[in-house]
């Protein structure tokens, strides 16, 4: 789920209980309200409604201030969706460290791997008018491009690459730990391939699962190979224009800023270091796997489009929800292709996918019956100046923030 490969190791071993839980006890209770509810009149119900809405509001908002507060994040900024598709917009903390401005409502921020979402919705696409077949090897479409030490596209198929079960070593992990250096440069895909291809493979494809951004760096060369389009391009016309999505985009080279009102993000150069402005960066080293801005109610309304329907057809949608397990992310979350499903504590799943970059942190997604959160800290749990404790608690609050904005716990 995490993008910054070095992050994903160390925050994953913060994240050692389930960031949505299954709490029975909840549930039960939950039931028990229900029932009670359907003995009430309607005038009681209608009442007894608008006071869990409210107090739903008001337990969101105590979870928001509490990341800022309690540990340490600069910023924090949410959008919850509800069924009837009304949005709630919530903020805390401060956008600039120097000057205390106010977070911005639906600010912009970088997205992370949540731009893979978008990248596997444009191949899925390709699938469905036939001409890319998930089956296929990747050597269909990228011919003699993905060779090295027990490397070979001829044995690693498409739906392995949106899926991560193709064994490829990660790119990130081969580019250091300090992202202050170089971030002002830009990065051409092929040179990040080659930083992956010349590792070892990590293991057999289609034996397991693994993440690593190296899958999805393929992706965007095969969308380019098979359109003879840009990425960019390709994701723009197909997802964002398509979705309305106002205020989100794909960054173009030697585009560094972030465009609209936005928070900014910090990260340190080394663990215990200070943290830093690190805002304005070149992510192509990001690209088809990272790169992507975007709002918290465009996220919103872009996994709700794409459970609804309205980007794939039953056919792609069904395949992007199959799903294996991927316990190595966090107890209980399934890796389909491009897209997550975790359990909720008051049931059912919340599917989405989440991002890190240096930064920014972004967790959410959406249900089956129409709500959906998206969540946004402006730095890496792991930057925050405390003790790996302390950052352990950071990184649960955040994706328990998930969970509580859509059961209301």
């Amino acid at each position: 789920m995490f993008f910054v490969s070095r992050y994903r190791h160390a925050v994953r071993s913060v994240h050692t209980s389930s960031p949505f839980r299954h709490r029975r006890a909840a549930k039960t209770t939950a039931v028990l309200a229900v029932l009670g509810s359907l003995i009430v009149g309607c005038e009681s119900s209608a009442s007894a409604s608008g006071d869990q809405a409210g107090q739903r509001h008001d337990v969101v908002r105590q979870r928001i201030d509490r990341l800022v507060r309690d540990d340490a994040f600069p910023a924090a900024l949410a959008a919850v969706r509800g069924r009837d598709g009304s949005t709630r917009d919530y903020t805390a903390g401060v956008a600039d460290r120097k000057d205390k401005t106010k977070v911005p409502a639906d600010g912009q921020v970088r997205i992370g791997s949540t731009t893979k979402s978008f990248t596997a919705v444009v191949v899925l696409q390709l699938v469905g008018e036939g001409r890319v077949s998930l089956d296929a090897p990747v050597e269909t479409y990228l011919p003699k491009l993905v060779r090295g030490d027990g490397i070979d596209g001829r044995h690693i198929t498409v739906r392995q690459l949106l899926q991560h079960t193709s064994g490829l070593p990660d790119y990130v992990a081969a580019m250091g730990g300090d992202f202050f250096k170089g971030r002002h440069t830009y990065t051409e895909p092929r040179d990040l391939l080659d930083l992956a291809l010349a590792e070892k493979a990590k293991f057999a494809p289609g034996s397991k699962f693994e993440y690593s951004n190296t899958n999805y760096l393929l992706a965007g060369l095969l969308i380019q190979k098979v359109t003879g389009r840009p990425v960019a391009e390709e994701i723009t016309q197909r997802v964002i224009k398509p979705t309305g999505l106002r205020h989100t985009y794909f960054p173009g080279i030697g585009d560094q800023d972030i465009r609209r009102p936005h928070p900014r993000g910090y990260h340190v150069p080394k663990p215990g270091d200070p943290m830093r402005d690190i805002t304005e960066m070149d992510p192509s080293w990001a690209w088809a796997a990272g790169q992507m801005i975007a709002t918290p109610s465009d996220l919103n309304r872009f996994y709700s489009a794409l459970l609804g329907g309205k980007l794939l057809k039953p056919a792609q949608l069904k395949q992007m929800r199959t799903t294996v397990p991927a316990s190595d992310l966090w107890p209980g979350a399934r890796y389909g292709l491009g897209l997550i499903s975790t359990p909720l504590s008051c049931g059912g799943l919340v599917w989405g996918h989440g991002g890190d970059i240096p930064g920014y942190e972004t967790r959410g997604g959406a249900t089956e019956d129409g709500r959906a959160v998206s969540v946004t800290v402006t730095a890496l749990p792991n930057a925050l100046p405390t003790d790996q404790a302390g950052q352990q608690t950071a990184a649960d609050h955040v994706v328990d923030f998930v969970d509580t904005a859509l059961c209301g716990k």
